[in-house]
């Protein structure tokens, strides 16, 4: 092994950016020329069920370098910030102990924070008690349920919608369970990592690309088994306010599956709501992510050879 990979050995490199940005080639690309791992930092490429869906990387791209966190769970479990941020880091730990360089790579902000900054220590919920306030939320719906939140909590209340449902029953259920409202736990939060250096790359798309990148690529996803892995998903009969079943797409493909829509409709509306995630991506990173290096539209694979050494340069040698 080189001095100069032992010298990155503490460092991990993220690369961020919105949906259809180019991210998980980018990482690709890196983790192949660095003899790194890529670890998925997205919230619902963890799930089995939906590789294309979630555009999660195609097993030819697993060939060419290892891939972490991809599929990993069922989809009748919720994945959530404090399991991933725990199980990445095991990740991280083992890849700098074979000499491998970590990259994570993903959109999800709240994953990408904690990692970087650090999570508040927020105690498990019993299994009942979530399914508790999860009876309550249907009984209730989800303006009622909000109301009676308010009294409980209300900072988290007032931050959150009354469609947020999966966010509302966690704060209920964090009360119920501790006596103590979610935003209390939320601000003592533990430190992150100091023996961690994180090198952030940012693809920055403007709108215009963005918008083409993503009604071509969901059009492509229909094409090559998409439709299928929702039928098998509605097959599952998981209950519907599972993560899983809120995946970008989902509901608009279940809706032509029941008869409801028209294929042509679910599209373009599957296709609106990725979009509308897309700008509060966008939003967000613009605002909340300090990037060593940001890279203007969207990445294509073709373009790295060229950007590479401009990335090592500003991203991967250290600063004097």
């Amino acid at each position: 092994m080189s001095s100069a990979r032992n010298a990155q050995l503490s460092s991990v490199l993220v690369v961020a950016g919105p949906t259809a940005s180019g991210k998980s080639s980018l990482a690709l690309c890196l983790a192949e020329a660095l003899g790194g791992v890529v670890i998925n930092a997205d919230s619902m490429q963890v799930y089995r069920e939906l590789r294309v869906l979630t555009a999660r990387p195609s097993e030819e791209d697993e060939a060419r370098v290892p891939h972490r966190l991809y599929g990993v769970l069922p989809g009748s479990q919720r994945g959530s910030v404090a399991w991933w941020r725990d199980a990445a880091l095991e990740e991280i730990d083992r890849a700098l102990a074979a000499g491998q360089m970590p990259v994570l790579c993903g959109g999800t902000g709240l994953y990408l924070r904690a990692m970087i900054e650090g999570i508040a220590d927020i105690p498990d919920v019993p299994a009942e008690i979530f399914d508790a306030a999860r009876a309550r939320h249907a009984l209730l719906g989800g303006e009622h349920f909000r109301r009676e939140l308010m009294d409980r909590d209300p900072r988290t209340a007032n931050r959150l919608e009354p469609g947020d449902s999966q966010r509302l029953i966690r704060a209920w259920s964090v009360v119920e369970a501790t006596g103590r409202p979610l935003s209390a736990f939320q601000e003592e939060v533990v430190s992150g990592r100091p023996d961690l250096s994180f090198r952030t790359i940012l693809i920055d798309p403007s709108r215009d690309v963005q918008v083409d990148a993503i009604n071509r690529r969901f059009a492509e996803m229909v094409e090559q088994g998409g439709l299928a892995e929702v039928a098998a998903l509605r097959d599952l009969g998981l209950a519907p306010d599972l993560p899983v079943m809120k995946a970008l797409g989902v509901p608009q493909l279940l809706d032509f599956l029941s008869g409801t829509l028209s294929l042509e409709v679910a599209v373009e509306r599957a296709c609106i709501a990725t979009r509308q995630y897309a700008k509060r991506q966008r939003t967000w990173f613009r605002h909340q992510f300090l990037s060593n290096f940001r890279m203007p539209g969207k990445f294509s694979e073709s373009d790295f050879s060229k950007m590479f050494p401009e990335i090592r340069k500003r991203v991967l040698t250290p600063a004097d």
